[in-house]
């Protein structure tokens, strides 16, 4: 069944309606922590709806949180999810439907992923991650990132209340808008990209563009946030069809190295390989050319309000300045950590060649400023 996305303030008093549409009558939730926690559990309550608590995680979970959500899961005699928070929740709910049913002797990440057939409804409280219209997850294993993709853990239905994003702490709101404004920008040049994919990261892209001043500067705008939270959803919509590219394969070991929340480290990323791209064009790998490449960078830039990509690179740049979004300060060392760790995997939806060369260089720009 197509995934159901249910965009309004208020449908979270639809849940135990949605959860009896499924089938479901006492759903795991797996939480991080909501403003109105007691609200939920009123809705729950008043439906006759039993329900657990999930909330041992961290927000770049790891595979034994995971294992934790699980057992959780089958201790409580649970048949379905409900992930609300924000990409971190979503994943570990993602990431307990998938392994759910499998063998428990054997690493989960070892086995072969199939549909566990449990429901999962999913509820940002974020705008940014886009993670409930994706098929992928992140958790950490032994300290490195694991990305679960299968098609089964796209949650059945999504629920954007923009309510939910008003308390969110102002850091909180830039780095996940950026994360959501870097994912349209990546998923829109990718060499994977579609029509219909690169209609979404539009949609996003420019939906940023039009409400991030009034989205940042006024917590009590809530069309502004039903705005950025509806481009949020776009932008994983074109991920989910196109995945992400070398920004975010780089920001993984500057999340975990320096404890930066992800879309602050995607954003830092940004600028410095769109640079790199431009003054490499002799190493296209999209097979659609040089010349499609030129005219999509071109039309990226004109939604992001620029005349010209090389113009991008530095918008981009102030816009981070006036994010105060900064840099974290590194050492050589780390620079050969950093440059060393990205997922070739990743790299290979990335128009323009990358090699480990190349990321020292760009790595030692980002924390060394050279």
């Amino acid at each position: 069944m197509p995934q159901k996305i249910i965009n309004g303030i208020g449908y979270r008093g639809e849940v135990s309606r949605l959860l009896e549409e499924l089938g479901a009558k006492k759903p795991l939730i797996v939480c991080n922590y909501i403003s109105d926690k007691h609200r939920l559990d009123s809705i729950l309550n008043n439906a006759g709806v039993s329900f657990t608590y999930f909330v041992d995680f961290s927000s770049n979970p790891l595979y034994d949180e995971v294992c934790k959500g699980i057992a959780s899961f089958w201790r409580n005699k649970c048949d379905s999810i409900i992930a609300i928070g924000g990409g971190s929740a979503i994943d570990v709910a993602k990431c307990i439907k998938l392994f759910c049913k499998m063998g428990k002797d054997i690493n989960y990440l070892q086995q072969e992923y199939t549909d566990s057939g449990i429901s999962l409804i999913a509820i940002p409280t974020t705008a940014g991650t886009g993670s409930e219209s994706s098929r992928y997850a992140v958790i950490y294993y032994e300290g490195k990132k694991q990305s679960i993709t299968h098609e089964s853990i796209l949650p059945n239905i999504v629920i954007l209340d923009a309510e939910l994003l008003q308390t969110l702490p102002l850091y909180q709101k830039k780095c996940t808008l950026l994360d959501a404004l870097c994912q349209g920008i990546e998923s829109w040049w990718s060499v994977n990209s579609t029509g219909e994919s690169k209609e979404y990261s539009k949609v996003a892209v420019e939906d940023i563009m039009r409400n991030m001043e009034l989205y940042l500067s006024d917590h009590e705008n809530i069309e502004a946030a039903e705005r950025i939270m509806t481009a949020s959803n776009y932008a994983g919509r074109a991920i989910n069809i196109t995945q992400t590219t070398a920004p975010h394969a780089m920001s993984y070991k500057l999340t975990s190295l320096y404890r930066l929340p992800h879309g602050h480290a995607v954003a830092i990323c940004m600028p410095k390989v769109w640079r790199y791209m431009l003054e490499n064009e002799n190493k296209v790998t999209d097979q659609r050319g040089n010349e499609y490449l030129c005219t999509v960078f071109q039309e990226i830039s004109k939604s992001l309000g620029c005349e010209s990509p090389e113009e991008v690179v530095g918008w981009f740049e102030k816009l981070l300045h006036k994010l105060e979004i900064k840099s974290p300060l590194g050492t050589l060392a780390e620079v050969e950590i950093l440059a060393g760790s990205v997922n070739p995997v990743r790299l290979k939806n990335n128009p323009v060649s990358i090699n480990e060369e190349a990321f020292y260089k760009l790595y030692k720009q980002i924390v060394m400023g050279e």
